[in-house]
């Protein structure tokens, strides 16, 4: 292809062509039904068509439109298994795939931030991209100390694409909502207009990333490669081989399921405890099982890329987290309502029933109320359909809740992460990791307790 489109016009046209070509599908499969074809058949090929044209246009586009079909990805495992199908082929590609931007382009970003002879600071430099995401492509390269290095050049214009393709999506949003029953992508597309000047900031992004590495530099389970150097548009970090996320997915043993879905919940809930940081970005592109882990050679670590969106926590996250997550699963109605209340999730003009709003929560955390639970595409799409359902109390009751705005990014992170959880079949230990990490979800006679078993464990 050619340079990334920035014309906003050229833009919206290309987006445009998204419900468009959901029409025009359409009227080509009720045409197919005339003729004689079974509906079975015709849905298949509907579907197929849809999910093609979906990865082209965000795919080509990058920017706002990608990173919209990105957030998407991760959620495809609430969709009904005969849609999910066609989709996740293709959504799954915008995961860690676009097309590249020209060589000629990228060469001149680097010598416009590196300098004419850019090309001195790597003893080698691999011009074919070894990924292609939403506002930048990474180039595998030999730094000049002799370290492998992973290179990753801003598209110029990003930021104006950003911007253009969210505003243009946040029209469609009535259309494209269907495609994820209980999710209100409207809100979604505006929390990620938010992030724009974050994301586009690689000094940001290089500060965010080197806490991590430090923090992690001698963790067992999990690994951060450090930044080697930053300046405008260009970010060069260690590099970290390892099976992409989206292949354990496709393709991974239960055992390799398992272990990444494990430390996926380790990663998110100790990363803001152990760094005030909460990486944002949480889907398969961005992580990575290296093998090595604390049983030897076929255990299992987890590499973490890409930190250009992050929430900033300094406390960690929030004590009314698990505050009201150890008062649901105590059955405690009027003590979890006080709390939501108090903390804007009720606001002060409605009166809700405490035992409903109990009842609503409870399926939620169904992870968290046993030693460990499988994490399946069949009970995501049974939580999406419940709350979508506008006959069901928990569709009503949820539209009368409120999500705050600090409260935002924590919400999204959080089901995007279950979407990976549940598109990996992972059975995972997510209470021991709350009980490890999250501030309120023990009592404090319990922390107690826990604390000194700890202590005499590592004793």
């Amino acid at each position: 292809m050619s340079d990334l489109p920035r014309k906003a016009v050229t833009r919206t046209a290309r987006l445009a062509t998204l419900p468009l070509g959901f029409a025009g599908r359409a009227t080509w499969g009720l045409g197919k039904r005339i003729v004689g074809e079974s509906a079975e058949i015709v849905g298949r090929e509907l579907q197929q068509r849809t999910a093609e044209q979906l990865f082209k246009v965000l795919g080509e586009l990058k920017g706002g439109a990608m990173k919209f079909g990105q957030a998407m990805s991760v959620f495809e495992s609430a969709l009904p298994e005969e849609v999910a199908g066609p989709y996740r082929a293709a959504l799954t590609k915008l995961q860690d795939a676009a097309p590249p931007m020209p060589t000629r382009t990228m060469h001149a970003v680097l010598a416009e931030r590196l300098g004419e002879d850019w090309s001195e600071l790597f003893l080698e430099f691999d011009d074919k991209p070894a990924a292609a995401a939403s506002i930048g492509q990474v180039h595998r390269a030999v730094w000049h100390d002799g370290r492998e290095v992973a290179v990753k050049v801003q598209y110029p214009g990003a930021g104006e694409a950003l911007l253009s393709d969210l505003s243009q999506l946040s029209r469609f949003a009535r259309l494209l909502g269907p495609l994820i029953p209980g999710m209100d992508v409207k809100p979604l597309i505006s929390e990620l207009k938010d992030r724009v000047s974050e994301e586009l900031d690689y000094a940001l992004e290089a500060q965010a990333q080197q806490a991590h590495a430090e923090e992690f530099a001698d963790d067992p389970d999990v690994v951060v490669p450090a930044v080697v150097h930053q300046c405008d548009q260009v970010l060069v970090t260690e590099w970290i081989d390892g099976v992409p996320l989206s292949e354990v997915i496709n393709e991974g043993t239960q055992e390799q399921r398992d272990r990444a879905g494990q430390l996926l919940s380790r990663f998110l809930f100790s990363g803001p405890a152990r760094t005030g940081l909460l990486h944002a970005d949480p889907h398969p592109g961005n992580f990575r099982l290296l093998p090595g882990g604390p049983d030897g050679p076929q255990d299992w670590r987890l590499g973490v890329l890409d930190f250009g969106t992050v929430d900033r926590l300094p406390g960690g996250l929030p004590d009314p987290i698990g505050e009201s997550l150890r008062m649901t699963l105590d059955g405690d109605a009027e003590a979890v309502y006080e709390l939501l209340r108090r903390e804007g999730f009720v606001r002060d003009s409605i009166e809700l029933d405490p035992d409903a709003v109990l009842d609503y929560l409870v399926p939620i955390i169904e992870p968290a109320q046993v030693e460990e639970f499988t994490f399946t595409r069949g009970w995501m799409r049974s939580q999406a359909a419940r709350i979508a359902d506008p006959r069901s109390p928990a569709h009503q009751l949820g539209k009368q809740l409120n999500l705050p705005p600090a409260y935002l990014l924590i919400h999204r992170v959080t089901l995007s992460t279950i979407g990976v959880l549940c598109q990996l079949g992972a059975t995972v230990r997510l209470r021991e990791e709350l009980q490890e990490w999250l501030p309120g979800f023990l009592a404090a006679d319990t922390l107690e307790t826990f604390e000194a078993e700890e202590s005499a464990a590592e004793v």
